[in-house]
């Protein structure tokens, strides 16, 4: 017969085992997220450098993909914020590991800026539409450029961090009764964020029309 104490430390191991794997992980977890979110902006960010050639006849995808963007993007900035925060507030975990490179240090408000810029100029652009593109249309093409180049940077030098999430080489140190630490939480804000993306690029298909309906974006284009 098991006993009430029995019982409760039976159910004691199982919360801690899932608040364990909820929240937990430490500065390996945060930079599991973050590799992770990074392998995913780079398949996302391939299709929409795959429609800039031919935004004319892919500009819906354009749409679509860059809306879908926004909330990994949120995750990528909050995940590297979160280690920027706890670093700089003294936490000794993320005092023990350090801060990132110089590189990524002086490249990061850059990414910052123009992750923000681009990404507001994209929404006020599908809202206002091609007869009130100026001067969104022009801001949104610098920050753009600017973001890709200082983004695509950003992430290849993350790419040992991007294998070691995906289990190319290394493992992970915190784990509590076999548990990788964090990990069903960080699943479930990855999928949270791919699917809150989605959602929002979804509801706002309507809002495209205006930008492809009667080829408005290839004669307004081709007039500034």
């Amino acid at each position: 017969m098991i006993t009430r104490p029995a019982r409760e430390r039976s159910g004691e191991r199982r919360r801690r085992r899932w608040l364990t794997a909820l929240t937990s992980g430490g500065t390996d977890g945060n930079e599991r997220l973050t590799a992770i979110v990074g392998a995913i902006l780079i398949v996302l960010l391939a299709v929409i450098g795959f429609t800039i050639p031919q935004l004319s006849q892919f500009l819906s995808v354009h749409l679509f993909v860059g809306m879908m963007l926004i909330c990994p993007v949120l995750l990528k900035m909050a995940s590297t914020g979160y280690r920027f925060v706890r670093y700089y507030t003294g936490n000794v975990e993320y005092r023990r590991k350090g801060p990132p490179e110089v590189l990524l240090r002086l490249m990061g408000p850059i990414v910052v800026v123009s992750t923000v810029a681009v990404f507001v100029t994209g929404v006020v652009l599908l809202f206002v539409g091609p007869t009130h593109r100026n001067p969104w249309l022009l801001l949104h093409k610098v920050s753009f450029i600017v973001w890709v180049v200082f983004a695509s940077l950003h992430i290849l030098a993350h790419l040992p961090a991007v294998g070691r999430a995906l289990g190319i080489g290394g493992r992970g140190r915190a784990q509590v009764d076999g548990v990788p630490g964090g990990a069903a939480g960080r699943w479930i804000a990855i999928a949270g964020a791919l699917v809150a993306g989605l959602v929002l690029a979804l509801l706002l298909i309507p809002d495209y029309s205006v930008w492809t309906a009667h080829g408005a974006f290839v004669h307004h284009h081709h007039r500034s």
